[in-house]
Order: C-alpha cells, then structure tokens, then sequence
C-alpha cells in the first residue's frame, strides 16, 4: 500500500490523475510576467563594413626562380635553357610584362622572373 506521505515512495509521487490527493487549491501562475532592466549603457555595434583583408608574401612563387640577362641573350635563348624548348619564350615575357614591353628588346643586367615549368 502506497504512502502519500513519504517521497521514498514511488507511487505516493506520481503526478497523474488518481495519484496523491491534495485537496489545497494550486498555484496559478498564469498573470506571471518577467522584465530585466540595467543600469549598464547599451554598447553600440562595432562596425567592420569596410575592412578589407590581403595577404602577400616577399616569398617568390614555388618553382619560380630568376635570371640576369646577359650580353647577346634573347628569350628564346633563356627560354631553351631553362624549358627546354625555345618556343616557350612567351611564358617568360608574359611573366615579366611589368618590365618588359617588346620581347626583342631585353637588355643586360636586367633580372627576369623564371616561372615553373608548365606541365
């Protein structure tokens, strides 16, 4: 037999209709409403619409190297030399259109970017 006195016991505990009797009125919690209010001032929004982000590096690109032009060098000559081929000059100018406006016209002493052989 069920005690509804001892909460060890598990059916004196029940919550559902027939369970322990009470016969005081429940709490009604229904008008019930909450507010919080501070005393700290409302902090305005960072705003980051205009940050920008860029990475660079003084690190040359993988595979790329340089060469100094030389007395009589052309770019299908340095080209030939380091692809193999002298077809592949373009791929040197194209790498070095900041300083190099016509592919005939390379001087001495000049230092080219030598970008990684193209599979």
């Amino acid at each position: 037999m069920s005690n509804p006195q001892n909460p060890n016991d598990p059916n004196s505990l029940s919550l559902a209709s027939g369970g322990a009797k009470n016969d005081e009125p429940k709490a009604d919690f229904s008008g019930v409403t909450s507010k919080v209010t501070s005393t700290e001032q409302e902090a305005t929004k960072a705003d980051f619409s205009g940050v920008t982000s860029k990475v660079t590096s003084t690190e040359e690109a993988v595979g790329e190297q340089t060469y100094t032009v030389q007395k009589g060098d052309t770019l299908s000559h340095i080209a030939k030399q380091f692809y193999g081929k002298a077809s592949a000059w373009h791929q040197i100018f194209e790498a070095n259109s900041d300083q190099i406006k016509d592919p005939d016209l390379i001087k001495p002493g000049q230092v080219l970017k030598i970008p990684a052989k193209a599979d």
